[in-house]
């Protein structure tokens, strides 16, 4: 499928995510308010983590295989066979660790153990959850491009919806429980989805693991197991600091601009993931990759510029539809934020190359080194900037990476 027509069918999917995005995040500001809505980071982080240990981190294996063997549909199905008895194991063993570490967590993470029930929430739902992650890997590595973005639309409703039940009777602790829960009820939709496919069939989830595959989704369970580690735990790092010297809706601020870079940038982001990461896995040749990553440059790079030109001439419209007044020093760290959000997109376009390719090495120790730097850049200039320390350290730290993207492809991948 091209890349424009894919663009188009994923920006319905991403026109939904993006409108009940902008309720949800509304919602949430209206019910818990800046120092809530760092809680509520916290939390999305720490789900994060936990869902990579429960799924085995393997989600990005199974979409480059899948669309690596299009036309080998028995190793499609050791695959998919390897990666459910992993899945299954690592699923069932987290939750019962996170049922039993329910209160610590609540209090290491959000700082509260009246909140601990949320993890319980959690546990109980996290093997659909996982089931739910397994499934959109397979639809987008088979390029089922309509079922994916049907998933992705109940995603976004169900969690709009939930977060509005829940937070307008329950606030705070509402809203995360509807965060807990809300891929665990929206699994057996995409799990509906899948079974329209002919393609798909349960038996193929039953078959033995194969050893074989399980080695080569193990390169993939490192990469993915490292950013979702290292990702969070900065992001966790660095709004503790913030909360610790500026003060908890000091951190909001910054997690509120966090999140417009999410919903603007979504189109780019799930374009990439959707198209680009199963082409990549396709590609043998190093003439093709090039002419791939400059088809993309020049239809990703142009569509950021011209978002985060539209969101800095919006701000105040913006802080007006998406959030309250009460969050108006957010628009402060708007400037460096976006001039981020440009260089970061430049830089994935190159990244995603070494998941696409399983260049697990230097996947691995960027995604460290670059993660400890952002931390590390954030508690050194924050001294002398204050609160826009931390988005200027954003964009040094991404201009850096891509620099150090652009000398891996030039060293590894395009020979």
């Amino acid at each position: 499928m091209s890349l424009i027509r894919t663009s188009l069918l994923n920006a319905i999917a991403v026109l939904v995510r993006m409108l009940t995005m902008l309720g949800l995040n509304k919602l949430l500001a209206v019910y818990v308010g800046p120092a809530g809505y760092a809680v509520i980071g916290q939390f999305q982080n720490a789900v994060t983590m936990i869902l990579s240990f429960a799924s085995g981190a393997i989600s990005t294996g199974v979409t480059k295989y899948t669309a690596e063997y299009t036309d080998d549909v028995s190793a499609q199905h050791r695959v998919w066979s390897t990666a459910a008895r992993l899945s299954l194991a690592s699923s069932l063993l987290v939750s019962l660790l996170i049922a039993v570490f329910h209160e610590v967590l609540a209090l290491r993470l959000l700082q509260d153990a009246a909140l601990s029930g949320v993890f319980l929430w959690l546990a109980a739902g996290l093997t659909l959850f996982v089931l739910n992650t397994l499934l959109l890997a397979i639809l987008n590595g088979k390029k089922a491009v309509a079922a994916y973005v049907a998933a992705n639309i109940a995603t976004s409703l169900v969690t709009l919806l939930a977060t509005w039940l829940l937070a307008r009777y329950w606030g705070l602790y509402g809203a995360l429980v509807a965060l807990a829960i809300n891929q665990s009820v929206v699994a057996l939709l995409t799990l509906a989805l899948s079974l329209r496919n002919g393609w798909f069939a349960w038996r193929h989830f039953f078959g033995p693991a194969d050893t074989a595959m399980l080695r080569k989704l193990g390169s993939y369970a490192l990469m993915s197991m490292v950013t979702a580690l290292v990702i969070p735990v900065s992001q966790l790092l660095i709004r503790e600091h913030l909360a610790r010297n500026f003060g908890w809706s000091n951190a909001g601020y910054w997690q509120a601009v966090t999140r417009i870079s999410d919903m603007y940038l979504m189109l780019i982001t799930s374009t990439l993931t959707v198209y680009y990461l199963p082409r990549l896995s396709e590609i043998k040749q190093a003439a093709e990759l090039k002419r791939e990553i400059w088809h993309v440059y020049k239809f990703v790079l142009p569509l950021t510029v011209l978002g985060a030109v539209l969101v800095y001439l919006l701000r105040d419209w913006m802080l007006w539809l998406v959030f309250t007044e009460d969050f108006r020093p957010m628009l402060k760290l708007l400037a460096w934020q976006l001039t981020g959000d440009v260089i970061k997109i430049g830089s994935w376009v190159l990244s995603f190359v070494m998941l696409g390719r399983a260049m697990t090495k230097p996947y691995v120790i960027t995604e460290i080194a670059f993660s400890a730097s952002l931390v590390l850049l954030t508690y050194v200039l924050t001294p002398y900037f204050g609160l826009p320390g931390a988005v200027l350290a954003f964009a040094i730290n991404y201009l850096l990476y891509w620099l150090s993207m652009a000398h891996i492809m030039n060293k590894y991948a395009y020979r």
